[in-house]
């Protein structure tokens, strides 16, 4: 399905580590081999991120082959002296297409008048080809990526060639208070899983609320922050540049 506000942008860099909460037990990392919805939702939220509005991720395109490298890694220990080693298996040489859309925050009605579909779009747009707003990440810190802008499925990649390839269970991402859209997660935080298949390169999304009912966990209370005129300015400043935002 096509959106209006969709947005298309590629994201690579020399790694990237979209850590498996499973690897982590041990104090060790072991990456997905394909980015999660989470992560790709992040690096949207470092291009261009505003309360009014949710991104949503529908598909990420596979370019390069899937390649591993494992390094050692002296994480900081903060209750010992002691130096601890640790390897984290990250991805290598990576590249994506991106394509995303995003809808109005409905849990945000004291933002009703920031909802402008044209300006968030099209400041979104000027972002992704000046490579967005902050630094952009490709899992982890210290995994530094580039966003450029593209149009999806064009050019060819490694995977175009194959029918089916199936990844198991996954991380998806994290609902937030603000983010809920059943009434029992609503200022909760709560984690999604999925089994994402990639169909000749191209891994599509549920969204959200699509997510399987047994895939979902409720991990805490997480209240939400309201916004208001004495924490967000946005609004009026704004109104006062008659809608444009430098």
């Amino acid at each position: 399905m096509d959106y209006r506000n969709t947005v298309e942008f590629s994201v690579k860099g020399d790694y990237a580590l979209f850590s498996d909460p499973a690897t982590r037990v041990g104090g060790e990392k072991s990456s997905y081999h394909i980015p999660t919805y989470e992560a790709l939702k992040g690096i949207l939220h470092s291009v261009y991120w505003k309360p009014t509005l949710i991104w949503y991720i529908d598909k990420v395109r596979v370019i390069n082959p899937i390649q591993t490298v494992a390094q050692n890694v002296r994480p900081i220990d903060y209750n010992s002296n002691a130096n601890d080693l640790s390897i984290y298996t990250y991805l290598r040489d990576v590249c994506y297409q991106v394509k995303a859309h995003f809808d109005w925050n409905i849990n945000r009605p004291e933002l009703l008048k920031d909802r402008d579909e044209n300006k968030h779009h099209n400041i979104a747009k000027r972002m992704i080809e000046r490579g967005g707003r902050r630094d952009i990440f490709l899992g982890t810190r210290e995994c530094q990526g580039y966003v450029e802008q593209c149009i999806f499925g064009e050019g060819s990649g490694f995977y175009d060639e194959i029918p089916e390839l199936d990844f198991g269970f996954m991380f998806h991402g994290f609902t937030y208070a603000d983010e809920a859209v059943c009434d029992d997660e609503k200022n909760k935080l709560t984690a999604r899983f999925f089994r994402p298949v990639m169909k000749k390169g191209v891994v599509s999304f549920p969204m959200p609320e699509e997510c399987e009912k047994k895939y979902r966990r409720i991990l805490r209370d997480y209240p939400m922050k309201l916004f208001g005129e004495d924490n967000f300015t946005g609004i009026a400043e704004f109104d006062e540049k008659g809608g444009v935002e430098l």
